[in-house]
């Protein structure tokens, strides 16, 4: 199995942030997580955990209520 280029993927996840399409970047973040899963990569897998929650974060920034 091919190891995961973890820095590639994060690019690829933030172009989106950047972008908005906060959608895609959860949904590429999940798949990252789980193919670190699959390769038994925790230090991966927590990575891709810490990237969902910065997207939620940005999400809420962006969209919650301020009141």
């Amino acid at each position: 199995m091919v190891s995961m280029d973890i820095e590639t993927e994060q690019q690829r996840i933030a172009g989106f942030v950047e972008k908005g399409n906060f959608h895609a970047a959860i949904n590429l973040a999940i798949s990252a997580m789980n193919a670190c899963r699959r390769e038994h990569d925790q230090a991966g897998v927590d990575h891709f955990l810490t990237v969902i929650d910065d997207i939620v974060a940005r999400m809420r920034e962006r969209y919650g209520s301020r009141g």
